[in-house]
């Protein structure tokens, strides 16, 4: 395991939190995600289902976590199923979880092998009456895979179809939206790794070198730092590049005189982070690129004040719109008469600025949690405007990760160098 695991106590709180949204005589199930094949014998790599690792803390395939918090045997109230293990599959994979390992993670007393699985069910549901049922109901979910998840859907309903059945999904993502303090420590771990991937591209940046050069350095960081590798594939884009949203194929020469605009993050322990800066390929902005970088970082100010407890996402959005309309006006990117007679339903901000402000972080990097509930205290939330002016070719995003506090939110990446002096100081030592 390349990452600290965090105490079996957060496991073991996070399972009693999800009881006390539980139906009486209710019962949970969640499996592991797939692993996921390429092509001939090949698979991609494995990553956990998010809402089982936040009540286990178990980060293996074929593994499903069963809790009936009323049952009459209190040995039976949780119970951690895992892969068997034996010489062939330690030979050729490696060592997997005992027993006895997947207890100290979890908490969990009763751990038993996979195999056993559709006996524990039978015995169950002869006393539950409700079965929760885990679905991803994030609002930019892909349904085209279907998982293991949806699977046992189809087929415990056809097996028990007189039981009532509920969805997971609510519970869970009130739950991880709002961080326990562990969390954040790893939370802060991913961002830490993220800074010293940063500060190590800044020296390696120079005009001549390749997109995807830059992208290597920061995997060579992150990787001998103990994380995974990124969060989410990178964005590393230079000139015009800068202005595509989701540009990933980093595969263009830097030219002198371009920004470059990189959208990275490192994970740590399955939680991530998300980290975006625009630096100059000469080593110095000119006057036009300052202009526009620093009424970005004025913007992002400006909406890490306002992003407090209480406030509603949608909201808070139209807020920043206009404070982005007042930074564009004075960039002579939109005119103030214009404005004042915009169509309220498409401000024109959006021309230049086309994407939200924030978004949940933790587990995912888009996490769970809802827009249309108010922000809480404990919740983490990145703060991201951007100006892209595609005829200059000028493309600026500036992004940093909050811990949303009573009085002042927590800036996780404090450390990181954002002001144009620093980031120039830095370049050119």
């Amino acid at each position: 395991m390349r990452y600290n695991p965090l105490d079996q106590r957060v496991y073991i709180k996070n399972r009693s939190k999800l009881k006390q949204k539980l139906k009486p005589k209710s019962l949970v199930i969640i499996h592991s995600n797939d692993v996921m094949p390429t092509n001939a014998d090949g698979t991609m790599k494995f990553r956990q289902n998010n809402d089982l690792f936040y009540l286990s803390g178990i980060d293996q395939e074929e593994t499903i976590l069963v809790m009936c918090p009323d049952f009459p045997n209190e040995s039976m109230r949780e119970i951690l199923l895992v892969r068997e293990t034996n010489e062939h599959i330690a030979i050729w994979e490696g060592n997997k979880l005992t027993k006895e390992r997947a207890e100290e993670l979890s908490g969990i007393k009763n751990v038993q092998w996979t195999s056993n699985y559709e006996a524990t069910l039978a015995m169950l549901t002869t006393y539950a009456e409700h079965i929760y049922l885990s679905t991803n109901e994030h609002r930019g979910a892909s349904h085209e895979v279907v998982t293991k998840n949806a699977r046992e859907i189809e087929k415990v309903k056809k097996d028990f179809p007189l039981h009532e059945f509920c969805r997971l999904a609510p519970g869970m993502e009130s739950l991880r939206s709002v961080k326990e303090e562990e969390e954040v420590v790893q939370i802060q771990r991913a961002c830490d790794i993220t800074e010293k991937g940063f500060r190590r591209v800044l020296s390696f940046i120079r005009p001549g070198v390749m997109e995807y050069e830059i992208e290597a350095e920061y995997m060579h960081e992150f990787l001998r730092q103990g994380s995974r590798g990124f969060a989410y594939e990178p964005i590393i884009g230079s000139g015009y590049n800068s202005c595509v949203l989701h540009y990933l194929e980093n595969d263009q020469v830097c030219q002198s005189g371009d920004l470059i605009l990189m959208d990275v993050g490192a994970e740590y322990g399955n939680y991530n982070a998300d980290m975006t800066r625009t630096v100059p390929v000469s080593g110095k902005f000119n006057e036009r690129q300052k202009s526009v970088y620093n009424a970005v970082l004025r913007v992002k100010k400006e909406a890490v004040n306002m992003l407090r407890p209480g406030v509603i996402i949608q909201e808070y959005q139209k807020e920043v719109g206009k404070v982005m309309e007042v930074e564009l006006i004075g960039l002579g990117l939109l005119d103030r008469t214009d404005v004042k007679n915009q169509d309220p339903a498409n401000p024109l901000y959006r021309k230049y600025f086309m994407h939200g402000t924030s978004h949940h972080l933790g587990l995912d990097v888009h996490d769970v949690g809802s827009v249309y509930e108010p922000v809480q205290k404990g919740m983490v939330f990145t703060v991201e405007p951007g100006i892209y002016i595609r005829e200059e070719g000028i493309g600026i995003r500036l992004e940093n990760n909050y811990v949303i506090g009573e009085n002042k939110n927590l800036d996780l990446m404090a450390n990181i160098p954002i002001e144009v002096e620093e980031i120039e100081g830095l370049m050119n030592a």
